[in-house]
């Protein structure tokens, strides 16, 4: 039962959806940043190895990517309000409980693996679901919006994290990450209908009812890989997951999980740090709205091409810079405008290839694939730190890898894989 009726907007209350998900995907991404601000703190607090702190983030990252598909499937069958609230209130007890935590395991087990579980349901595949649903226009746009509440996350959260594990240790930083979300659950339950026409509205812009997406039949997990399956056979599927995997393994998995170490082990504090990423996060608020109207008017694989040689370059370019305020800056500005704008692009490209209906699904898939690349860094920039001393051989690997998803993206067809 919707407690909430919209009054007075008509079909503009997609707006209004659109913002609780921007909020809650706000609130998602600064859980999964907080990892980032805790590997100092812990390792000096309890004395515990990077790689094995790594290692928790690695997990929580992994399952953020896998989760994604079946969420997409939950939230045809259960509803979207119902799984973003489960997903909300296991993101509460998660940091909560990490408040006592005194062994690795536990680290694991709170921000791992809980977590990560949570926050895979809040997630790009809830900006796609969201947008497919409420929206027959604008639809790039929207889903450039809604990718860029991962940077203002990043944004807002990120440098008063930092300055809240400066100033009262890591344990404040667990509790606020949960207060956060325990913040979110009433929004979403009051202002988030299930879908148009359950308050008797069309889609943003659409003219007629759409045809209405009806749940799978047989087990969930069973359609899910079913349509993974079919999506499998084609060979747009596997290079738009080979691009998300370099993806993720460019962006969150290693700059947002270690660009603080990185910029500690260069003498900058761990606030300067996170005041880093904070302006990498506006740049990219702009940056990915933009790929999302851009995404509208052009070729979204050019626009791909483009977004990958960008990031691969900066990579290459940071690790070899002196850390000073110019290479710092002109990182921050082109590396930031590219953080998450291959989103946008990628899922037309997914909705193109696929079709209304099972893109959400397929997009959760190829989603996955981002966040297996995002774990496989996250864990391997730790490793290296370890063996080598440094993050060195880390970034250049990934750098070269930016460019191979440049070339695989201009070599994806344009025609539809299901006929």
């Amino acid at each position: 039962m919707n407690i909430m009726r919209p009054r007075g907007l008509g079909q503009r209350y997609a707006f209004v959806v659109a913002g609780v998900a921007f909020l809650a995907l706000l609130v998602s991404a600064g859980q999964r940043s907080a990892p980032g601000v805790l590997i100092l703190p812990l390792e000096e607090g309890f004395g515990w190895s990077r790689d094995t702190i790594s290692l928790s983030a690695a997990i929580g990252i992994f399952l953020y990517g896998l989760v994604g598909p079946f969420a997409a499937t939950l939230m045809v069958s259960l509803g979207i309000r119902r799984v973003m609230i489960g997903a909300l209130s296991l993101m509460t007890l998660a940091p909560a409980l990490s408040y006592f935590m005194s062994e690795p395991w536990q680290l694991i087990v709170t921000w791992g693996v809980c977590s990560g579980l949570g926050s895979g349901c809040i997630a790009i595949v809830l900006g796609a679901t969201v947008v497919n649903r409420w929206f027959a226009t604008n639809r790039g746009l929207m889903m450039g919006l809604l990718t860029a509440s991962a940077a203002t996350g990043t944004l807002l959260f990120l440098p008063a994290l930092a300055a809240i594990a400066q100033a009262f240790g890591w344990q404040a930083v667990v509790l606020t990450a949960a207060g956060a979300c325990a913040l979110m659950i009433p929004v979403v339950w009051w202002l988030l209908p299930e879908s148009p026409a359950s308050v008797g509205l069309l889609p943003y812009g659409a003219v007629q009812a759409p045809e209405a997406v009806a749940p799978r039949p047989g087990n969930m997990i069973a359609a899910t890989f079913a349509t993974l399956g079919r999506a499998a056979k084609t060979r747009a599927f596997w290079y738009l997951f080979a691009t998300f995997f370099i993806c993720g393994f460019t962006t969150n998995g290693l700059v947002g999980t270690h660009l603080i170490a990185l910029c500690g082990d260069n003498g900058i504090p761990e606030v300067q740090a996170a005041g880093l990423l904070a302006a990498m996060g506006l740049f990219d608020l702009a940056g990915t709205t933009l790929s999302g109207w851009l995404t509208d008017r052009f070729d979204p694989r050019k626009l791909l091409f483009v977004y990958y040689g960008i990031r691969g370059l900066s990579l290459i370019f940071l690790i070899h810079s002196d850390f000073d305020l110019l290479s710092l800056g002109l990182f921050s500005v082109f590396y930031g405008l590219d953080w998450i704008a291959t989103v946008p692009p990628t899922l037309r490209l997914t909705t193109d290839h696929f079709g209304d209906r099972d893109a959400p699904v397929i997009f959760g898939w190829i989603a996955a694939g981002h966040q297996i690349g995002a774990a496989s860094a996250a864990f391997f920039a730790g490793y290296m730190r370890t063996v080598q001393g440094d993050y060195m051989q880390a970034f250049v690997i990934a750098g070269a890898t930016g460019l191979v998803a440049a070339l695989l993206s201009i070599m994806l067809a344009r025609r539809p894989a299901f006929a």
